[in-house]
């Protein structure tokens, strides 16, 4: 089969470690485009070497999901786009399937791999068809129609981390745009860190600081700003309330993922862009 209406975008940053078994899952006559979100030159050099249906792109600073993956879904010629995350990995049937449900659905916008967060075994199980409309999935792999986002471009950049998905989500049925999830499409997410000690305290630092920062921008964008302040008011008291706790008992750690979590909120609340970026 003829893989050349796809193209993959991964959307890296030091992720080095993950990215090698993501690469070896995918067709080698498939292309390919990675957004590293680094200067790291030796990275590019080696990837595109190893693989040559790879084209590596340096950003020089981290854009973050939304803006890296809209960079790489710029450089895409083809008509369809997966977007995948570096820990995540394909099965030798995933892109047949994906070409299959494209052909068959062909007024798709997106369409992802049923087994997500949100839907369990049973949920999956009562679902009498293979492939089934949601209002929203899971960023690690989605599987873009390009032409159907003509109108309303791809993710905001407003955006550094977290909800841009589902935000994009919310937009396209805005737009009466189709969103399925398949039953029969396997692509294995692996998650978590494999950084040192250090390191993974300030991811988690940015994380939760950008969490409470998309969570504030996310609702102000789609219900207006007082109806977030009052769906915000039990994650900011929360935040509070164990940011003096865990001060108290010298648990300075725990504290300072707190005091970011209010840092974040605070800076969506007045209006300050998503600015934090982990001190690596």
């Amino acid at each position: 089969m003829s893989y050349d209406k796809i193209t993959l975008v991964i959307n890296t940053f030091n992720s080095e470690d993950k990215i090698q078994q993501c690469l070896n899952s995918i067709n080698s006559k498939t292309k390919i485009i990675i957004i590293e979100n680094s200067n790291n030159q030796n990275f590019k050099d080696q990837i595109e070497k190893k693989y040559s249906n790879v084209n590596c792109i340096l950003t020089g600073q981290n854009l973050g999901y939304a803006k890296g993956n809209n960079l790489g879904l710029s450089k895409v010629r083809s008509e369809y786009a997966l977007i995948l995350n570096p820990d995540a990995y394909l099965e030798n049937s995933t892109l047949d399937r994906l070409l299959y449900s494209a052909n068959n659905f062909k007024d798709f916008a997106i369409i992802g791999p049923a087994k997500q967060n949100e839907y369990s075994n049973l949920d999956l199980n009562k679902k009498e068809q293979d492939i089934f409309q949601v209002n929203s999935l899971k960023g690690f792999a989605m599987f873009l129609n390009l032409k159907q986002f003509k109108e309303i471009g791809f993710f905001d950049e407003n955006f550094f981390i977290y909800l841009e998905e589902i935000d994009l989500c919310k937009r396209l049925k805005k737009n009466n745009k189709k969103i399925f999830l398949d039953k029969k499409l396997i692509i294995h997410h692996i998650g978590g860190s494999s950084h040192n000690e250090n390191i993974n305290f300030e991811m988690e630092l940015s994380r939760n600081w950008h969490w409470m920062w998309s969570i504030f921008y996310f609702n102000k964008k789609h219900y207006g700003y007082f109806n977030s302040i009052v769906k915000i008011s039990r994650n900011f008291f929360s935040a509070l309330l164990k940011s003096i706790f865990y001060f108290l008992i010298f648990k300075k750690s725990k504290q300072k993922i707190y005091f970011q979590r209010l840092s974040g909120m605070f800076n969506s609340i007045i209006g300050k862009e998503s600015w934090y970026r982990p001190k690596l």
